[in-house]
């Protein structure tokens, strides 16, 4: 019996990350399923390329796109497909690889193809600062200046955010936020802030570890000035997804959040930098993207832990309308 094959792009960002994406372009002839996919590989010329792409993909009713690259090209990518049919594959060949990370997508090269193999499709969150997309987090504070400077580096990688991070932290004065919610307005001063649609900032940082993609929320973390002394412990529970535990730290859950800010300046949306104005408007779309991953991380994720607690949600809210159906019935027959 023939299977009809499912049409693949894979949009390779040559210049993104620290990896020559030439052995990328050798391996997937090897080793993409050719009995599953009928597939091609389109290099990006220009920056917003690989959005345009992969919005020629959805016209063209292909079943998925593959970023090859870091986490700007993911995002390019999942930009031009939200809200359709086709589904993002990753192959991570950046600097943090948030998204990969948090999908446990694998970051060797052959493993992530053979994810792309494997087909399995689920639909996730993703969110929006002021009309642009993001999928791993977005925020505003040091990180968002880190990012900028970052940026404007030159050279990428681990070390050189470090570095960066070391020189802006010597000089940077954290500002006061108005953040509205729910119809509440509270201040904060904040060395930071960050919403996370998921788990992972990049290089196995988490600056939101409990977050789901799957949970239609945003996880906010708040950090409050700190002091020197404080770094060893916030560095450690970064790094060891405990963040959340700090006593500088404070944390909540929403679908919609507006920040405003005294003037306008940098914000960052998956480790990217750009310039806004002092209101940022924030919020969820709930499973608005198709995304591939491996089979481990449908069972063994924090997402999963969500939906296990989210079934109990529902299963408890059952009880308790059942037993106010008894109980309403109970008056009646007694009146």
């Amino acid at each position: 019996m023939n299977i009809k094959k499912r049409k693949i792009r894979f949009v390779v960002n040559p210049i993104s990350g620290t990896q020559n994406k030439k052995g990328i372009t050798e391996l997937i002839p090897r080793f993409v399923d050719s009995e599953r996919y009928d597939w091609e590989i389109t290099p990006t010329l220009y920056q917003g390329h690989a959005e345009v792409l992969a919005r020629e993909a959805v016209s063209n009713q292909l079943s998925v796109v593959v970023a090859v690259g870091g986490d700007g090209t993911v995002n390019e990518v999942g930009r031009g497909l939200i809200n359709s049919h086709t589904a993002m594959g990753i192959i991570p060949c950046g600097s943090g690889n948030g998204l990969a990370r948090h999908l446990h997508i694998p970051l060797d090269m052959k493993k992530a193809i053979e994810t792309i193999n494997g087909g399995l499709v689920k639909s996730i969150d993703y969110g929006v600062m002021n009309d642009a997309p993001f999928f791993c987090s977005c925020g505003v504070g040091f990180d968002a200046l880190v990012s900028f400077q970052f940026a404007h580096g030159g050279r990428r990688g681990l070390w050189t955010y470090i570095e960066k991070t070391l020189l802006e932290f010597l000089k940077y004065k954290p500002s006061t936020y108005e953040l509205e919610i729910d119809g509440g307005k509270k201040s904060y001063k904040a060395f930071l802030i960050t919403c996370g649609n998921a788990s992972q900032y990049g290089n196995n940082a988490s600056m939101t570890p409990l977050a789901s993609m799957q949970d239609g929320l945003l996880d906010i973390t708040i950090l409050e000035p700190f002091t020197m002394l404080d770094i060893p412990s916030l560095v450690f529970q970064l790094f060891n997804k405990m963040i959340n535990q700090n006593s500088r730290i404070k944390t909540f859950r929403c679908e919609h959040l507006v920040i405003r800010r005294e003037a306008g300046g940098v914000a960052h949306f998956d480790g990217d930098p750009i310039e806004l104005g002092s209101d940022i408007d924030i919020y969820v779309v709930h499973r608005g993207i198709r995304v591939l991953g491996p089979r481990k991380a449908y069972y063994n994720s924090m997402d999963r832990a969500t939906g296990i607690l989210e079934d109990v949600a529902g299963f408890n809210r059952q009880i308790i309308n059942t037993n106010l159906e008894f109980l309403r019935n109970l008056w009646a027959r007694n009146k």
